[in-house]
């Protein structure tokens, strides 16, 4: 559990700033997840930063859609996406409206409810492996797409806020490391826009993108 003083909830100004600013301070926040089952706390690890219509690597690159409307809209806002039409993935909208940036949450380390998580990652082989990656995260936190739009910047940290980013404890700047974003290819695929906290072993390991072969 973290300390009282960290508890306080991130206001909108802090996601209504450019994406590269947010991303590496969402580091160290704490996620809070309130459930029918209870709350589930989760430390961010790593995230990465989508710049919307000027990033090829964005959702929102080739405009605005049914899918990924939640972008265009105001910042502190969730987005949920589901994908290869098993897992859903964690965003959040950052400034300014319009702009549709936002960052993927892809990792943490469970602090609280980890219980409530190993009901939902029975495969999981220990806890740090409980939100190590993207569709992880997602799926022990119990996110799906009922989630996309809620409003993360709630003034308290209650039941009645499904999700809440609490200002946690940022690392030492010394401790925050970046590099090319996993699995994104094309002109996006260099872009140094993944962070993560060194030598913590929740996070997920690199992947470079793979072409899809076509079929022959």
């Amino acid at each position: 559990m973290i300390e009282s003083r960290d508890r306080t909830p991130l206001p909108r100004e802090f996601f209504d700033r450019p994406v590269l600013d947010v991303a590496p301070d969402l580091l160290g926040r704490t996620l809070v997840r309130h459930t029918a089952d209870g709350p589930i706390e989760l430390r961010l690890t790593e995230v990465e930063a989508y710049a919307g219509e000027a990033d090829p690597g964005s959702h929102a690159y080739r405009g605005r859609t049914a899918r990924n409307g939640v972008m265009f809209g105001p910042p502190g806002h969730a987005y949920v996406y589901f994908t290869y039409g098993m897992w859903h993935c964690l965003n959040l909208v950052c400034g300014p409206e319009g702009m549709a940036s936002g960052v993927l949450l892809r990792a943490g380390e469970i602090r609280v409810g980890a219980e409530l998580a190993r009901k939902r990652r029975i495969s999981a082989r220990n806890d740090k492996e409980l939100a190590k990656g993207p569709a992880r995260l997602a799926t022990a936190l119990d996110i799906d797409r009922t989630l996309d739009g809620a409003d993360v910047c709630v003034k308290r940290n209650t039941p009645d806020a499904p999700l809440t980013i609490l200002t946690g404890t940022p690392p030492p700047l010394e401790q925050v490391r970046n590099g090319p974003r996993t699995g994104v290819g094309g002109d996006g695929a260099d872009h140094p826009w993944r962070y993560w906290i060194a030598d913590d072993p929740t996070v997920s390991p690199y992947r470079p993108h793979v072409p899809r072969r076509r079929a022959t």
